[in-house]
């Protein structure tokens, strides 16, 4: 295949790779300009740059392009021994092995495709956390119910599919790259895993936004559908790293803070609540992993990184203008299908809820949800 279909290829399929291309020579050498050459994260190496000084020289130095996310101009010149090679340096100079004393500068830059982020559900948190994502280098998809999306603004690059449809998305998908965020809150957390389980069980994340009780219940209810609960071995609830807070932004960049140190190698106890640098297997669900904790600063700099993006985005619209068979749940800011959801008088005033839980929560102390709402 020729390179630049290749590459376009590698990009459809949502690949990391390094872009290597001759851009000066000097005789004798056995490339010549213009020659390319793709190197991947595992350090396979696609494509011809010169011989196998050359080669292994761009291969280490690709390798290092695709740590650091910074193209270099790597120059490999016999005229180079007693040079420094600065590490972190946009611009390398390596002395030249081979008995040629030839010369060559090759470009090398970093193609790093946008990772796919499938969140399910059309609640707060969901919206919450697609609109901060959108904003990072993801490729976000959010999956719900069409009437869950009245009068809500989202950012321009976010795909929106009926959650119905999630096992043709994720046909195309690469395991490797895919994230996904079930946050229904107990809509369709069921019923989405089923049809995740039948195409992707295992992507790089899987998260559902529940409490631990809640988590478990939904393991049985699979199970009573016949899908075993170890088809899912890294599932998270609730998802995210236990930041201490509790509202609806707060949850989002948890989770994306999750997701971010789960992608850096790292492994999250069986617990769910604490970060871990991965030393064993990957635990059986409901188990604790044997690990060491990870550098408090290093989490520190993910979740600050998360905060800064969410600070650009204006605040998430209320959904408004939703029609007299539609409210909005006092608890969650979820929309709700007014037919569907039970409901509670308060000072005069009928308002509506998805689940009993949430009413009685809401009943408990009113005030805490009506705060700040005309």
């Amino acid at each position: 295949m020729e390179i630049f279909g290749k590459i376009a290829d590698l990009k459809r399929k949502g690949e990391t790779f390094a872009l290597a291309t001759v851009v000066s020579r000097q005789a004798p050498v056995s490339s010549h300009l213009g020659d390319r050459a793709l190197v991947f994260e595992d350090g396979r190496f696609e494509g011809y740059i010169g011989g196998s000084c050359s080669r292994e020289i761009v291969r280490k130095q690709a390798l290092e392009v695709l740590r650091l996310g910074r193209p270099r101009l790597v120059k490999i010149t016999p005229e180079a021994a007693a040079r420094v090679v600065l590490e972190h340096a946009d611009e390398v100079v390596i002395p030249m092995t081979c008995s040629s004393e030839g010369a060559v500068d090759v470009y090398i830059e970093p193609i790093v495709s946008k990772a796919s982020l499938l969140i399910v559900g059309g609640s707060q948190i969901a919206l919450a956390t697609a609109q901060i994502a959108a904003q990072m280098n993801y490729s976000v998809t959010l999956a719900c119910e069409m009437p869950e999306l009245a009068g809500v603004r989202l950012e321009s690059e976010i795909q929106v599919l009926d959650w119905r449809d999630i096992e043709g998305w994720l046909v195309g998908q690469n395991p490797t790259k895919t994230r996904i965020v079930i946050a229904s809150q107990g809509h369709y957390d069921e019923d989405s895993l089923a049809l995740i389980a039948k195409q992707m069980p295992n992507p790089a994340y899987l998260g559902l936004v529940a409490s631990r009780k809640r988590g478990i219940s939904v393991l049985d209810n699979l199970e009573i559908l016949g899908i075993p609960k170890t088809t899912f071995p890294k599932l998270k609830y609730p998802a995210g790293l236990d930041l201490g807070g509790r509202g609806r932004d707060e949850v989002a960049i948890s989770i994306l803070a999750e997701i971010i140190l789960l992608g850096g190698g790292k492994q999250i106890a069986g617990d769910g609540r604490q970060a871990k640098e991965v030393v064993q297997e990957t635990p059986s669900i409901g188990q604790s992993a044997s690990a060491l904790p990870i550098n408090p600063p290093a989490t520190n700099q993910i979740v600050q990184a998360v905060e800064a993006a969410a600070a650009e985005l204006p605040a998430i619209a209320q959904p408004r203008a939703l029609g007299s068979d539609f409210a909005v749940d006092p608890t969650s800011g979820e929309v709700l299908e007014i037919a569907r959801a039970v409901s509670a008088e308060y000072q005069g005033q009928t308002y509506y809820f998805s689940c009993p839980n949430c009413r009685a929560r809401f009943l408990k102390n009113p005030d805490q949800y009506l705060r700040g709402k005309v």
